[in-house]
């Protein structure tokens, strides 16, 4: 390859030996001036080169030193699936998927009959035995006409009496599907007329006012968290992003071995209903 003061001199019919000396010699003057050009243009060019590089750096790094995110599910704090400890066929539903229920409300029933006539004959033996008890002590405190022995016996008889009728009234209950918290049926699975087994899932009942959001975090960043520490929170919602806060409820103690993450729950207000729990989105802390 040729070297560039060889190519100036052919260009400009400048002899490769000058016999001028230094001072007059144009070969010598051009040469000086076309490297400085060429130097001071390759400087620039490094300069350009590297002045990109670190505003593309930084560009790309400032969010991260700026803020830490991470993406998660948002789900509500309370959501419980409901079924019955026995079997039986639905004869009543007292609501219907959508509907408000309140704590302690009966949501649908099995078939009880039964269960009611045997509560009922429970109910009239301790009755029966009870009013035995109560005459036996009053003739014994009164007159001593009764032994002791015969007091307690009666005594014993009407505390069987009175258990057996609660274990016949629990076995009434049993057949009600109660809603055990105050929220919306989310899911009823079976329609008036259908059997169910014991402990089958019946209904779905949540309670959206206060949500959680969950993500998993690399445990470096884990270990900076604290329980209450305030995050931001984007939720992806049917109009657009909701901006909400909330506060960090739980890290877990421990970090999965197979991802090296650990589970952090952020649990935020939700009365409104703005957000809707099972949708995406993500936490800025601050």
């Amino acid at each position: 390859m040729k070297t560039l003061p060889v190519l100036l001199s052919r260009r400009f019919n400048v002899p490769d030996e000058c016999p001028m000396p230094d001072a007059r010699c144009p070969r010598r003057h051009q040469t000086t001036s076309s490297n400085s050009a060429f130097s001071i243009s390759n400087f620039k060019f490094q300069l350009s080169t590297f002045s990109s590089l670190a505003l593309s750096f930084l560009l790309t790094a400032l969010p991260s030193f700026a803020a830490e995110s991470a993406s998660g599910i948002t789900e509500p704090v309370l959501d419980v699936t409901l079924s019955t400890a026995v079997p039986g066929i639905v004869t009543t539903r007292k609501f219907k998927e959508g509907d408000f229920i309140k704590e302690g409300e009966i949501l649908l029933e099995l078939d009880k009959r039964l269960e009611e006539l045997e509560t009922d004959r429970r109910r009239l033996v301790r009755d029966q035995k009870k009013t035995d008890y109560d005459g036996t002590a009053k003739l014994f405190k009164s007159t001593g006409g009764v032994s002791k022995e015969e007091l307690e016996k009666k005594e014993v008889e009407y505390r069987v009496a009175a258990v057996e009728h609660d274990m016949a009234a629990e076995g009434l209950r049993r057949r009600q599907l109660i809603s055990p918290l105050t929220g919306i049926i989310a899911e009823i699975t079976l329609e008036v007329g259908e059997a169910c087994q014991a402990y089958q899932p019946l209904a779905r009942v949540v309670d959206t006012r206060r949500c959680y959001f969950t993500t998993n975090i690399e445990e470096n960043r884990a270990a900076k968290l604290k329980v209450g520490q305030t995050a931001k929170l984007e939720i992806d919602g049917g109009t657009g992003i909701i901006a909400i806060q909330g506060k960090i409820d739980f890290v877990s103690p421990v970090v999965d071995p197979a991802s090296g993450l650990q589970r952090v729950k952020v649990l935020f207000e939700n009365a409104d209903g703005k957000v809707q729990p099972g949708v995406a989105g993500r936490m800025t802390l601050e």
